[in-house]
């Protein structure tokens, strides 16, 4: 496929995407351990605890709309979270709102659906728990607004060094995937879909979430790739050539 073909123009905007006007400044958060959201992404999530099925019960019956955050560890890294004087773990001021797109019950009483990622936002305040005992925040949306406006749908990629790096990666960890379906994806789509969903740590799931744009996550996906697959020279593939 040639890049004219995978940079193609974008679909119109989904007529359910909310706009920038229509984000909510309150918001309920969903704190998660090396589980990341970006805009334009998709993730799939069991939910099962009372308080957190409460919160769905809530959002879809207002914006659809929930936070995807992840714990603070000592030293300012993602990770399981440590409480801070409210017995609450502290959660990394930067996450991703997500809106409700797809749900089903199941009958021992989980909720299976899928979050399509909207916007990400910087966390002002926590706010007093919701009466279902989940945690609200106070949000701002505004520094980064770009997301809504599909600009990050052409990417500047280095596409043979990520595939390169990619192959290294799940070659170390004997993974494999669909290559006809990575290989035909388009940038954006693939730098957002390899970087939700490769096991990375919490750590280099936060610091892809706050690169600055689709460009900027691309390099930092690819440095991380290579440092896993070739950092160690133990780890370098045999026969591989600089």
């Amino acid at each position: 496929m040639s890049d004219s073909a995978r940079s193609s123009q974008s679909p119109a905007r989904n007529p359910f995407e909310p706009t920038f006007e229509q984000l909510p400044e309150t918001l309920p958060i969903f704190p998660l351990s090396g589980v990341l959201l970006l805009p334009g992404g998709k993730l799939p999530l069991n939910i099962f605890e009372p308080r957190y099925l409460a919160m769905i019960s809530d959002a879809l019956a207002g914006s659809r709309m929930i936070g995807m955050v992840q714990p603070v560890q000592p030293g300012g890294f993602a990770g399981d979270g440590m409480p801070s004087d409210d017995g609450r773990p502290k959660v990394h001021k930067v996450g991703c709102a997500g809106r409700i797109t797809n749900f089903n019950e199941t009958e021992d009483g989980r909720l299976m659906l899928v979050l399509s990622g909207v916007c990400r936002f910087d966390i002002v305040r926590e706010l007093d728990p919701a009466q279902g005992g989940y945690r609200r925040v106070s949000s701002v949306f505004s520094p980064y607004r770009a997301d809504l406006d599909h600009a990050d749908d052409v990417v500047e990629l280095d596409r043979d060094r990520l595939m390169a790096a990619l192959a290294a990666f799940f070659r170390g960890r004997q993974l494999s995937t669909d290559w006809d379906a990575v290989n035909k994806a388009a940038d954006a789509n693939l730098v957002t879909s390899l970087s939700m969903v490769l096991p990375f740590g919490p750590a280099e799931k936060q610091a892809l979430l706050e690169a600055a744009d689709s460009t900027a996550r691309a390099k930092l996906l690819i440095a991380f790739l290579e440092m896993s697959a070739f950092g160690d020279p133990s780890d370098t593939p045999p026969g591989r050539t600089n």
